[in-house]
């Protein structure tokens, strides 16, 4: 949902930030590993009570980690392997700091409280789970009323009103929830969907040979309005009006009623 509404506008701030950043030598994976050390003293600062610190430390964290990115395109280095790193740190600070949370809970209202926070990292190590094992698939499950982001601006809602932190772990719980079922539905439908018919054995060894000799496909081709195509379009006109010109002679021809000696008839 956040990537949906909002992703323009936050890309629009953070795009140049990430070239600022560029110029202080910084790497994607500096603000990465910044970002889980930070979620260490978060962790610590909720599980003792002080929720404030908790909070500001919470959204520090999440900062290095709406950077990263940017920061990756602006000095071109994106790649997989950040990519992979990301995610990981992104699954342990989410278990640090709702840790934390169940260690506060635990230590303030006991009972069966603190299991509250441990339910919502199940929720959402299932999302991540679905998406990662969709991509490696080769279908798309990006989406859902309850991403990580979402996730983070409940969790500071609950941070900076201690009484509601209960009920917005329920909230939490139950929208995480629903966006496992959306990803799961949405899998789903793509991989019930008929697959595309392989190409033949000929068709394919007919492809490789006119790659190996330099014919590369041109998509374009036959694309009305491109540049490339306007010589191709006009001789095409030009061919379709002589046949109509051939057709109309041969009608004429015919209504005259010529016979095979040449002489018309009566």
């Amino acid at each position: 949902m956040f990537d949906g509404s909002f992703r323009k506008g936050v890309d629009r701030v953070v795009v140049p930030a990430g070239a600022a950043l560029q110029r202080t030598g910084l790497s994607p994976d500096h603000l990465t590993a910044f970002g889980l050390l930070l979620s260490i003293p978060t962790a610590l600062a909720i599980g003792s009570g002080h929720l404030w610190i908790g909070l500001a430390l919470l959204v520090g964290s999440a900062v290095p980690d709406l950077l990263d990115g940017a920061l990756a395109k602006a000095s071109g280095r994106a790649s997989v392997r950040g990519a992979f790193f990301d995610s990981v740190c992104d699954r342990v600070t989410d278990t640090f700091v709702l840790g934390g949370v169940a260690w506060y809970l635990q230590d303030r209202h006991h009972g069966h409280a603190a299991i509250l926070p441990f339910a919502v990292l199940g929720a959402s190590l299932l999302i991540s789970y679905e998406r990662a094992k969709a991509e490696s698939l080769g279908f798309n499950a990006k989406g859902g009323l309850m991403e990580r982001a979402e996730r983070i601006i409940v969790l500071c809602i609950g941070l900076a009103f201690n009484v509601i932190l209960v009920p917005v772990l329920w909230v939490m719980l139950g929208l995480t929830l629903l966006t496992a079922v959306q990803r799961f539905v949405k899998v789903w439908r793509q991989a019930s969907a008929p697959p595309k018919p392989e190409p033949s054995a000929v068709t394919l060894r007919w492809r490789a040979w006119r790659e190996a000799n330099g014919w590369a496909p041109r998509p374009d081709r036959y694309r009305r309005g491109s540049a490339q195509s306007g010589a191709a379009a006009r001789w095409r006109e030009r061919r379709v009006a002589r046949l109509e010109q051939g057709r109309e002679h041969r009608r004429g021809t015919a209504r005259g009623g010529t016979g095979r000696s040449g002489t018309r008839r009566p």
